[in-house]
């Protein structure tokens, strides 16, 4: 008897494929077969997923973005994918299909609807995406990552938290050094979408702070491909120590490592801070699908864990006031790590993992409102 099937299906940002890459880390321990349904831009972030899951590229699409002729074309392009899910699934049959939002989820959960297999959904934000808005309805369980989440009528959820990559595990609690006269990181990572402001704003606040503080201090700011060398190029004429990248691959020891992180506020670099313990400071992204991250920070926020700044709000001398009341306070700075542990569920991935296990043996987890 072959090792049951699970489907995972999730669109092509960091946001939803890292709780996608946890899951799949799990359920693999727990003897399944796991296989990723995904399209081009997740692929992109299939290099940590371990080798045993199979990576199957999908056709799908969105009506949000493109010219008439991309729009025109998104549902056949959909129904495409469908059709190939739904061949798939035949061939082998899942034994259950989690969708974690984002337009390449599409096909699979679809499939997986007509075809009444048993499937739920994971919520990352504390407002439900497009798409995993349109399938709450209709899946068997909803998870949300956030809590509360913003649900539709008549839909309930378990509240699991969110999901966090083997590598972010492996830093939980691990011990925070407050901020002092020695060597100190700085962390500033934006995010796949709207990260230009903080290439904006942050290099200006750091290089305000007061010499004997700054000398202190190394960055490492992730940038845009096209912020990169104007970024660069301030904090070595500012006489920073920095590293400025496109990508950190090591996200999770650079938050260990860190004294402050600077961050968006996506439900994925918030569930890392929360298990590693870290303060920070977060600056939602005005522009996200119903604020959702603003809904994301706080959380962290109210558990003074975190600094909660608006884009509206954000320039370069508030946020200069901000990293200096942190840096000047090593016992505040720590009582943030430790509020950030506290707010967290390491567990998530665990709760997640029972959900789908509960499903396959046609159990319906319990719900929460």
């Amino acid at each position: 008897m072959s090792a049951p099937l699970l489907i995972i299906a999730a669109g092509g940002t960091g946001g939803h494929m890292f709780p996608a890459q946890a899951l799949a880390e799990r359920m693999l321990e727990r003897g399944w077969r796991v296989k990723l349904s995904t399209d081009a831009r997740g692929a992109r972030y299939t290099v940590g997923f371990p080798g045993e899951v199979a990576i199957e590229q999908v056709a799908s699409a969105t009506f949000a973005r493109g010219g008439l002729l991309s729009k025109a074309q998104a549902p056949f392009r959909i129904l495409g994918g469908v059709s190939r899910a739904f061949l798939g699934f035949r061939r082998d049959r899942p034994a259950v299909v989690v969708g974690f939002g984002g337009y390449p989820s599409i096909p699979a959960l679809a499939a997986a609807t007509a075809m009444r297999l048993p499937r739920m959904i994971h919520e990352q934000n504390g407002v439900l995406g497009r798409v995993n808005r349109v399938f709450a309805p209709c899946v068997d369980a909803v998870a949300c990552g956030t809590w509360p989440t913003d649900l539709p009528k008549r839909v309930e959820a378990v509240h699991t938290g969110n999901p966090v990559r083997a590598a972010v595990m492996a830093r939980e609690g691990a011990p925070y050094i407050p901020p002092g006269d020695y060597p100190m990181q700085l962390l500033v990572i934006g995010g796949s979408q709207g990260a230009r402001i903080l290439s904006d704003v942050v290099p200006p606040a750091i290089a305000a702070l007061p010499p004997e503080r700054l000398r202190h201090i190394r960055v490492s700011h992730q940038a845009r491909g096209e912020d990169l060398d104007r970024v660069a190029a301030f904090y070595a004429e500012a006489g920073i120590d920095a590293e400025v990248q496109p990508f950190f691959e090591d996200v999770p020891e650079r938050i260990a490592e860190a004294q402050l992180v600077i961050a968006r506020a996506g439900a994925s670099t918030v569930a890392d801070l929360s298990v590693i313990g870290r303060p920070a400071i977060l600056i939602p992204y005005a522009a996200a699908t119903g604020d959702h991250q603003t809904a994301n920070a706080r959380g962290l926020a109210q558990a003074d864990a975190a600094v909660l700044i608006p884009e509206s709000k954000l320039d370069p001398a508030v946020l200069t006031s901000h990293i200096a009341a942190i840096f000047d306070d090593p016992r505040a700075a720590t009582q943030m790590a430790n509020a950030a542990m506290k707010a967290g569920r390491p567990d998530a991935t665990d709760r997640l993992a029972a959900m789908v296990e509960a499903l396959a043996e046609g159990r319906t987890p319990g719900h929460e409102r």
